[in-house]
């Protein structure tokens, strides 16, 4: 029998708010962190499951509180059990009842269920020595369905219909592997458009992001929309007609302000509009994108769980489905997602803002092609060229793709150094 002996959990923290990166109209001055769960047994084979949740600074020290909590129910829990039964193991955190209390599935506690789950998630991949899109696609659609949590949503998605959208991807898994293997997932990237950066430096590195093979920018607006339209003007002289361009609000506007600000930018031929209003008001959104088309919406990033995600399927509300990976309870509740997404027919583009977030959130979205929706056509990863020299196996994107990573796991571990060297303890 194998247990667990040690969970540590860190307050992971870097400095980024010094060079405006992350810069937003809603958060002008973030340092992105991580709090930071590692995993240990007693199993010799030296193998730890990690798992994280992205915060913007002053905060991640009440999630490090919360992955404490929720991480002291697995010690000394038998690992074989766990593993053997991640859909069991799943449930078993978000229904505890005390800990659902505080949500219900929602914030802070969902989240630190999330890294627990994910840092479980971890070990299994490196214990099975594949990588966790690989791991994940290898599973059989009894065993995926398995994985679920169908209630609240039983009543747009049946198990059943999980199952058929499953089995329809099956037959093509093997060549869709291999066509990850050999070209990659398709990126766009951020890193041109924050919105603290000088004039200068948006077009420098939208121009990058070109020579790159990038064929996606996406610009932070919603401050200024004089501003705005000179940034998007830079943007879109320097990029090109045949480059798209996504703007985000970051939940800045009221509903007739969104609209209004949108037409003012739909001349720069805008590919979405994402956040454009509360993360919660899924009648706002519907109403925006009502307006706004056929400009689509995207959003998904604060979408606390499962449920908000049904009911912006459900009101037409989102158009571009962000699902984040550590914002919702870890790779099971994203995998309800996806099947949710898939029922709809609508496409994936996840989030990845943040330190660590490309690093998990390529792993659902290969999972996505292989075995659930089959495709990528329209659907892309964000990408955000920081902090990934902080990571043991980072992602590597090369001529606008990400390229399949090959290494056990998730790629959620850090190096060691990074995690002592970035320590934040209060003063």
């Amino acid at each position: 029998m194998t247990r667990i002996t040690s969970l540590q959990v860190t307050d992971v923290r870097f400095a980024t708010s010094l060079f405006l990166d992350g810069s937003d109209a809603m958060n002008p001055d973030p340092d992105y962190s991580a709090a930071y769960l590692v995993i240990s047994t007693d199993a010799g084979d030296g193998l730890t499951g990690t798992g994280l949740v992205f915060t913007i600074g002053r905060g991640n020290d009440v999630q490090v509180a919360a992955i404490r909590r929720v991480a002291e129910h697995l010690l000394t829990s038998d690992v074989e059990d766990l593993l053997a039964d991640m859909g069991a193991t799943s449930r078993s955190l978000v229904y505890d009842s005390q800990l659902r209390w505080l949500g219900p599935e929602k914030g802070v506690m969902h989240m630190a269920i999330g890294a627990v789950i994910n840092a479980l998630w971890d070990l299994k991949a490196k214990r099975a020595g594949l990588p966790l899109w690989d791991l994940l696609g290898r599973m059989s659609p009894e065993e995926l369905v398995e994985l679920v949590d169908f209630r609240y949503f039983g009543d747009v998605l049946t198990r059943d219909e999980a199952l058929d959208i499953l089995r329809a991807a099956e037959p093509g898994r093997d060549e869709r592997r291999e066509r990850l293997l050999a070209d990659g997932y398709p990126a766009y990237t951020t890193t041109p458009g924050w919105l603290g950066y000088d004039d200068a430096k948006l077009e420098r590195l939208a121009k990058e992001a070109v020579a790159d093979g990038f064929q996606q920018i996406k610009l932070k607006v919603g401050l200024d929309l004089d501003d705005d339209r000179r940034r998007l003007k830079i943007a879109r002289d320097a990029v090109g007609p045949d480059v798209a361009i996504a703007i985000d609000a970051n939940q800045r506007w009221e509903v007739d302000e969104a609209v209004a600000w949108v037409d003012t930018l739909a001349e720069f031929d805008l590919a979405w509009v994402e956040e454009p209003t509360n993360p919660d008001d899924l009648l706002a959104h519907a109403e925006i994108a009502r307006a706004i088309a056929p400009i689509p919406v995207a959003t998904g990033e604060h979408m606390a769980n499962r449920v908000m995600a049904k009911q912006f399927l459900q009101a037409d509300a989102v158009q571009v489905l962000q699902m984040d990976a550590t914002r919702v309870a870890g790779v099971n509740e994203n995998l309800a997602i996806l099947l949710l997404a898939a029922k709809f027919g609508v496409r994936v583009c996840p989030h990845a803002g943040g330190v660590g977030l490309c690093e998990l959130v390529q792993h659902l979205s290969m999972f996505d092609f292989v075995a659930v929706s089959g495709t990528t056509d329209g659907r892309m990863i964000e990408f955000v060229d920081h902090l990934h020299e902080h990571f043991v196996t980072p992602a590597v994107v090369t001529g606008g793709r990400y390229r399949s990573p090959l290494a056990a796991g998730s790629g959620a571990e850090m190096l060691a150094a990074s995690v002592v060297g970035n320590t934040w303890t209060p003063e």
